[in-house]
């Protein structure tokens, strides 16, 4: 026995159900106002229908629950951002030029911690300058200070103290100690003097003559190569270390009286520990 009121309702061939909906979105969104026309279309409508519509309220109690559960605390839905907006935020645009840039700076990198094994080197010493002795053996400052080039001269030469001692006895003997011009020699008095001698051409402490060439007038009356050239004579002298004071000096100077240095052995011997010790 068929059912009457489902052939009533069946689908044919052409039924507005199997066609695209024409109806305008207006009318879409206005249809089936009441819960009453929902509940007999369930009834009594074609199977079709039925499940379309079920399926319908399904959706649409999923979309309600979805946007309750947007909400925040205080009941407003929470904003969903565009599609476009999200693009927009996930792709970075051009810098904007109106907005003050903070320079941002490198960390600053670690000090490097000190290496055990690197020693610091140890200060270099300080040579200590020669502090000029006060007189001794009853010289004057002038006296003194040409018996100091006699022995610093001889020690950069690396005389021994002998030798020292022995030139500053020949100087006392030969010039008093002073840096002696002649005047016989005019122009030996265009440098630097402490006196004028008239010992023929002989001039400064050791009264060389430029004519036994010990070298030029100018040389000469130069402290410290007038005792170069005293010590390099002497040091050519075979046996001076064993001979007598007065001896040595003779062999280098060949003086009239040869006796006379003897004399000033032991003021000289004085003054060069004076100033050795000095130059400690």
């Amino acid at each position: 026995m068929r059912d009457d009121r489902t052939l009533d309702h069946q689908i044919t061939p052409g039924d507005p159900i199997d066609r695209s909906d024409d109806t305008p979105s207006h009318d879409r969104s206005t249809g089936l106002r009441s819960a009453g026309a929902y509940a007999r279309l369930l009834r009594t409508g074609p199977v079709r229908a039925r499940v379309a519509l079920a399926t319908g309220v399904l959706c649409c109690l999923g979309m309600t629950a979805v946007a309750q559960g947007g909400r925040d605390d205080g009941g407003d839905p929470a904003p969903v951002a565009a599609p476009s907006a999200l693009a927009e935020r996930a792709e970075p645009g051009p810098a904007s030029r109106d907005v003050e840039r903070v320079p941002v700076t490198a960390p600053a990198s670690p000090t490097p911690a000190a290496d055990p094994d690197t020693t610091t080197p140890a200060p270099k010493k300080t040579r200590r300058k020669p502090v000029d002795p006060a007189p001794v053996a009853g010289l004057d400052n002038a006296q003194m200070e040409n018996a100091e080039v006699i022995v610093r001269t001889g020690r950069k030469m690396g005389m021994p103290r002998r030798a020292l001692v022995i030139a500053v006895a020949t100087a006392m003997q030969e010039s008093n100690l002073y840096n002696v011009a002649s005047g016989v020699l005019p122009e030996s008095q265009n440098y630097p003097h402490q006196g004028i001698g008239w010992d023929h051409d002989s001039v400064g402490l050791f009264q060389q003559r430029s004519s036994s060439g010990w070298g030029e007038v100018g040389q000469l009356m130069d402290p410290a190569f007038a005792t170069r050239q005293f010590l390099s004579a002497l040091a050519e002298v075979p046996g001076w270390q064993q001979m007598r004071l007065t001896d040595a000096a003779q062999a280098v100077q060949i003086s009239a009286y040869p006796e006379h240095y003897a004399k000033h052995e032991w003021r000289a011997t004085e003054v060069v520990e004076a100033i050795l010790e000095a130059g400690q």
